[in-house]
């Protein structure tokens, strides 16, 4: 899939990604930091992939959506390049990985975030109603 808006394209073409630059964004992340950049790659490679190019192609942001297409979706890993930050394009993505065609019926939609949290409640993100109920298998 893909949208336009304002010299910007998100496309879901995993083939499109420059694959480098984004395992080496997001290992600098806080979220990501001191993770195996193989470990990175093959995150990308088990999601669905939504990149944001630049009018000239050059890839500047990039989120992955981990899912069954039923029941369970994750949203991870969004981020924008710093210098294009302010111009909304962090909402589109978010916008366009909810609103994908195989996501927009998935039962639970999920994610983590330690500061953008007003952000993703304009997408209908809300705390957990019941988080004693979730548990954490983690190998970290």
């Amino acid at each position: 899939m893909e949208w336009q808006r304002d010299g910007y394209t998100i496309s879901t073409d995993p083939g499109r990604l420059d694959l480098s630059f984004t395992v080496d964004y997001l290992a600098q992340t806080y979220w990501g930091k001191g993770t195996d950049k193989a470990k990175i790659r093959q995150s990308i490679d088990n999601a669905i992939v939504f990149g944001l190019y630049a009018e000239d192609g050059r890839q500047v942001g990039f989120t992955r959506v981990v899912t069954d297409l039923a029941r369970f979706a994750w949203l991870s890993d969004v981020f924008v390049l710093d210098e294009l930050r302010g111009l909304g394009l962090g909402k589109w993505l978010v916008e366009c990985a909810v609103a994908h065609p195989d996501l927009v019926d998935v039962t639970r939609f999920l994610l983590a975030t330690n500061d953008a949290h007003g952000l993703y409640r304009q997408y209908g993100f809300e705390p957990l109603p019941e988080p004693d109920a979730f548990m954490l298998k983690s190998q970290v």
